[in-house]
This record gives structure tokens, sequence and C-alpha cells, in this order.
């Protein structure tokens, strides 16, 4: 079996009834789905990583080149995440409505993003937010990307998740938080709940073995050993696993805080 991908799954909505976060796992041409609800058990050892190779629906394309996740061939940019307001597309495409938003993570790590606006909600959850507001409302994304842009010169527009599995367990410094959004005028707010009970730091580990805890973006918190883990899941994917808990020695909470 091989992880070729992982959902980060997403709340229930008018548009849908929601979805479980999972991993992906393939064998034999056939994708199927893991749940990652709270307290599955998961027992995969790791082995060697290549190329998770393509993913239509139910069925896998294999892949076995050495680049990781994603060999050259399979890897993709989406080249909106780089766009400013002018297009790098051959025609701009994006006419639905917009959504400007600030997100923050704990414990006062702040970010600008652009989502089109009918999934906004789902958008600060695949991003793990503790905390959000919506900013902006606009016809597009050029006009969306734009503002976006601007605000980037003061507000970062990425948070890299070491930088956000620092915060688990704390709480968003609500006085900074309330000062960002003094300069905007905010449509709407929100606070997240993952349904983390967290005493102290997760410690950082790649491995696919342990009782699921929760999801938080696409952070996986394992419970190992009386130690919580947490596991960037896009470092899963590629890894071929084979049923059987992890064998190499872990590192304990002793250096998380307290």
């Amino acid at each position: 079996m091989q992880i070729v991908g992982y959902d980060t799954g997403s709340p229930p909505s008018e548009e849908s009834d929601g979805r479980d976060a999972a991993l992906l796992l393939a064998a034999d041409g056939r994708v199927d789905r893991v749940a990652l609800t709270p307290g599955t058990d998961l027992a995969y050892s790791l082995g060697d990583r290549r190329c998770a190779g393509a993913v239509d629906g139910d069925t896998h394309y294999p892949c076995e080149n050495d680049g990781a996740p994603y060999c050259d061939q399979h890897a993709s940019t989406w080249v909106c995440a780089r766009c400013t307001g002018t297009c790098l597309k051959d025609e701009m495409d994006c006419y639905e409505e917009h959504a400007v938003y600030l997100a923050a993570f704990a414990p006062a790590t702040f970010k600008v993003g652009v989502t089109r606006s009918w999934r906004l909600e789902t958008r600060l959850r695949e991003q793990g937010a503790d905390r959000a507001a919506h900013v902006h409302t606009v016809s597009n994304g050029r006009i969306a990307r734009e503002l976006e842009a601007e605000i980037a010169a003061e507000v970062p527009d990425r948070v890299r998740v070491p930088t956000k599995i620092d915060g688990f367990g704390r709480d968003v410094d609500g006085d900074a938080w309330t000062a960002l959004l003094d300069g905007f005028e905010v449509i709407d707010r929100w606070r997240f709940d993952y349904g983390l009970d967290l005493d102290g730091g997760p410690v950082a580990e790649t491995l696919a073995a342990g009782t699921v805890v929760g999801v938080k973006g696409r952070v996986l918190l394992l419970d190992n050993g009386g130690t919580t883990y947490a596991v960037d899941l896009r470092d899963l994917v590629g890894y071929a696993v084979e049923s059987g808990s992890v064998s190499r020695s872990l590192q304990s909470n002793l250096g998380a805080f307290t």
C-alpha cells in the first residue's frame, strides 16, 4: 500500500453533509479512504517514499519515480496562489464572488488570504485557523488578489506548518488580534474548535501509528505511548506502508511546553 493523499475534511453546510478527515491509501490501482475520526487506531509502519502518482476518484495511477511527494511529472503548481491581481493564466476565469479574510493562529501569528465566498469557512478550517475575520467581499478573484497583495505588505500571506504546530494547545493573543482587526471593517468573525484537548504542545513527528486525537488543518494529532504527536499529513504522502506498529524510537513530550 502507499499513502497517496489526504483529505482535511469539511464541516456540514448547505452544499453538503460534511466529511471526515482521511488518509488516502492505494493498492493495486484502487484508492481507499481511512477516516481520521478521534479514537481511530492507526497501525502503519512507513517504508520507502516515492512519487504518489495521480489519483482520479477511486483510481490510482502509480509512479515509480523517486521525487516525493510528487516527481516533476506529477507535481502541479496552482498559479492563482501566486497571483497579485495580474492574471498568470492565458485567460482570466475567476469571475465568482471572492472573500478576503484574516486568520489567526495561536498565539499571535496572523495571515491574509482569499477564497471563493461560498467556501470561506471550509478554507479557514483547511488551514487550521483558530480565529478568523471576513474583511472584504468582491466580485472576482483579480480584485481579491489585489487587495490581498496590499494587505500582505503588513500582514503575511503564508504561515508555515511548524509555526502552526508551535501554537497548538495555546490561546490566541486576543489583544493583538483585536488590534489587527481595528484597521478593517469586519463583515463576519469565527472562533474554531477542532475538538482537541491538549495539556501541552505536541511533538512534531512523521508517523502513522497511534490513536487519532483529531485533525487541525492538515496536521494529524496522534497519541502514541502516552505522547501526543503532530504529523503534517503532506509529509506522509508517497510513503509505502505496511500494517504494523512503528519500529523506530520516537521523541517523547519531555521537550514540549507545559
